[in-house]
């Protein structure tokens, strides 16, 4: 590919070289690479079921050693709540409450979400503020049809003059009333971090937010933290991170050559939610809890989620103590009981896949391996049985060199039109939550360079479109999929009342999302 001079003052200007573009660009020529799925992780094969004795003593140990430790939550935020409201879009440029039934409307869209939303709207978290907002400026409010002020109700949820809630970020939309008092998703966040999160007192939260709204998220955390340090008694300290430039990704026709917009420059894309690994590495801490923006309890739930969270905790700090232990004894002369002993904590605990040809290695050889295998970054992943919900899934996966790991892997992963793959995705039993705890630092407590550990043949290229033209997207590779390949991970089933979900503006109807 032969890039203008244009074109490659561009490239450099947003931190990224020729030689890089090229590179993404061969990745269309090739195409998408799909994982090969040995079998579905199940209950005890592949993912742990904690008894609750064990439970209560893992949570323990944790709580016996979180004071010493530096810990971080880490969520991603920068998701804008525009398709939360996708539907209510739709309904105010197609439905016309003066010539249609809102019935009929939705009888149309054979939409449930649709219905529910309408049958259920004084359920609302932001209901009454809204009607009182509306009511201010429409004094023919009370005088309306239903469907008229049903109609009036969407415009003023989303648009400017209203509560603007669709150009808001998903963190900043009320989740949850308390009397008088709406909890957004990043209150939540805040709160439920003191009960699992909290090392001396201190309370330590990262959101990766887009930087157009920065400045909501601040305003937001300065109206909640001095309320939060009055009535918790812990101290906060919140930072903020955005989606690298240098991590954007070229963009292709369907001829595989780079989009040009109207000025004939490169089109580059964020390259999605895999782009946050960098920001994920910035991260100084001995223990960071991962978890996505619009899952939060409500107080019914808050302390069952915080023992599964400690638990979590107390299982990976068990695994990462053996780990350490091991990877000190490996700097010596070590016997072949000792290595045996290591294999079979690689094998049974962490569940590290070795290589077919392992036994057959020289003691030397094997030394190297079982080092390597030990001193890696490690997660141990909360997993739901499957509901229904959306997300990727628990794997056994055989990788290229044979060797075979635990991993989570998305449903655009997986070759469906493989009948036999296909088949093995639809046994799967759990999926993944996104409720993570995590250590990169190894056993001298220097932290480990994430990039290294990214599968980079999992980046996924997705039709798009800019300016009604169509063209090729590559996004990098999943946070917790590609990027995470290379770490040790561990499944642990989790409760369903852990993970609730908004998805949509209806989700926050759901019990679960009710604060009685």
């Amino acid at each position: 590919m032969n890039f203008s001079e244009k074109d490659i003052s561009q490239i450099q200007k947003k931190g990224i070289t020729p030689e890089k573009v090229q590179q993404q660009i061969e990745i269309f020529r090739r195409g998408n690479v799909v994982v090969n799925i040995r079998e579905a992780a199940t209950v005890k094969n592949g993912i742990q079921v904690i008894s609750e004795d064990d439970r209560k003593k893992l949570s323990e140990y944790y709580d016996s050693r979180r004071d010493g430790l530096g810990i971080i939550k880490f969520v991603p935020a920068s998701g804008a709540a525009t398709r939360m409201f996708k539907a209510f879009y739709n309904l105010l440029r197609e439905f016309d409450p003066g010539n249609d039934s809102l019935e009929d409307y939705i009888d149309r869209k054979n939409d449930r979400n649709l219905e529910v939303f309408f049958g259920r709207i004084k359920d609302l978290p932001f209901y009454e503020s809204l009607i009182e907002r509306i009511s201010r400026t429409e004094k023919d409010f009370e005088n309306l049809s239903e469907d008229q002020k049903n109609y009036l109700f969407v415009k003023y949820m989303l648009e400017e003059d209203g509560l603007n809630l669709g150009d808001q970020p998903k963190g900043l939309v009320p989740f949850h009333k308390y009397g008088d008092h709406l909890a957004t998703a990043v209150e939540e966040h805040l709160v439920e971090a003191v009960d699992y999160a909290a090392s001396n007192k201190k309370v330590r939260v990262h959101f990766t937010v887009s930087e157009e709204h920065r400045e909501k998220f601040e305003q937001e955390v300065k109206e909640v933290v001095p309320r939060l340090q009055k009535e918790t008694g812990h101290n906060f300290e919140v930072t903020y991170s955005y989606q690298d430039p240098k991590t954007d990704t070229v963009a292709v026709t369907k001829e595989n050559e780079p989009f040009r917009d109207e000025n004939g420059e490169i089109f580059f894309r964020p390259g999605g939610h895999g782009a946050l690994i960098r920001n994920l590495n910035d991260q100084d801490a001995d223990l960071v809890f991962i978890k996505n923006i619009d899952n939060v309890v409500t107080p019914r739930n808050r302390e069952l989620l915080a023992s599964y969270k400690r638990m979590l905790a107390g299982k990976l700090l068990g695994l990462q103590e053996k780990s350490f232990k091991y990877l000190k004894e490996l700097e010596t002369e070590t016997r072949d009981e000792q290595l045996q002993q290591m294999v079979h904590f690689l094998q049974e605990e962490l569940n590290a896949g070795l290589s077919i040809n392992f036994d057959e290695l020289q003691k030397e050889e094997k030394t190297a391996t079982i080092k390597k295998l030990l001193n890696r970054p490690i997660r141990v992943c909360g997993m739901v049985k499957n509901e229904g919900e959306p997300g990727g899934g628990p794997f056994w996966v055989t990788h290229k060199n044979g060797e075979i790991s635990l991993q989570i892997v998305e449903s655009s992963q997986i070759d469906h039109e493989n009948y036999q793959q296909s088949k093995i995705a639809q046994e799967a039993t759990h999926f993944n939550p996104v409720d993570i705890v995590s250590s990169f630092k190894n056993y001298m407590g220097e932290k480990f360079d994430l990039s290294e550990f990214i599968d980079e043949e999992t980046s996924f290229i997705a039709g798009k479109t800019k300016d009604g033209k169509e063209l090729k997207a590559l996004e990098l590779p999943g946070l917790w999929n590609g990027a995470m390949a290379g770490w040790n991970t561990v499944f642990v089933e989790v409760p369903v009342e852990t993970f609730n979900p908004v998805k949509t503006v209806a989700d926050l109807l759901k019990p679960s999302h009710q604060v009685k």
